[in-house]
């Protein structure tokens, strides 16, 4: 359970209907909020999880009619979490991952035109 003390600290990064994505600055980390748990994340583990998704082909596992189960296991080496999701969870970790990326760069970009002009 997650205090609310706790949450005060966190940053709203990205959210969709299934999951969020929470910085917090006090502990320099990422809070993933998906499939049913709240996973603490350093930034290293955040890029290795997206490359991790990311690598996943999508459309070779739905076109493919073998038997084989539609779950995948994403494990990070170097961290204590492990997700096993369905397809549909899948693409909606992926949709999270990607909009915070694109938060973070939009976030990026408006940080250095606001310094850079005041100069």
């Amino acid at each position: 359970m997650i205090a609310t003390t706790e949450l005060s600290l966190w940053t709203d990064v990205f959210s969709t209907k299934t999951g969020a994505v929470y910085q917090c600055d006090a502990e320099r980390c990422w809070y993933i909020d998906f499939a049913g748990k709240v996973a603490r994340f350093d930034h290293r583990n955040v890029l290795n999880l997206r490359k991790a998704v990311y690598a996943i082909d999508i459309e070779e596992k739905l076109l493919n009619t073998t038997t084989d189960p539609d779950v995948e296991i994403i494990f990070i080496c170097a961290c204590d979490h492990c997700y096993v999701l369905s397809l549909a969870q899948i693409i909606n970790l992926k949709e999270l991952l990607e909009g915070t990326f694109v938060m973070l760069e939009l976030n990026h970009i408006i940080h250095d035109r606001l310094y850079s002009n005041s100069l």
